[in-house]
């Protein structure tokens, strides 16, 4: 991942209008473009929760009681830091629309007849 996380930093968070027309431009139609991005936002999800999921493991601690709860302040800020990131949808949304994206069409396969 290219450092995703500090140049989403500066991104509005919150869910804006987009001009259909312009995002069905870059690509073939409407749909293909929803596909692309949709393709790219469970990429970023994939990533952005193993990597936090990595951050976290390394504050874990085994305890053989349920009621001991351990708060670790360092802890705390790394989720908070992760739940104030944008929606992927809305990053691959962003990549999307700025041409930071790239894709490839597959081939179509003809139907193979049998006799």
């Amino acid at each position: 991942m290219s450092d995703i996380k500090t140049k989403v930093q500066k991104m509005d968070p919150n869910v804006t209008a987009r001009d259909i027309a312009g995002m069905a431009g870059r690509a073939s139609n409407i749909y293909e473009a929803l596909a692309i991005i949709s393709k790219r936002a469970r990429q970023l999800q994939v990533d952005l929760k193993d990597e936090l999921k990595t951050k976290l493991e390394e504050f874990e601690v085994v305890s053989d009681t349920i009621e001991e709860i351990h708060e670790n302040k360092e802890q705390i800020e790394i989720s908070k830091f992760y739940e104030r990131l944008p929606n992927p949808a809305l990053i691959a949304t962003h990549e999307f629309l700025n041409s930071e994206l790239t894709w490839r069409e597959r081939e179509e396969r003809q139907p193979e007849i049998e006799d």
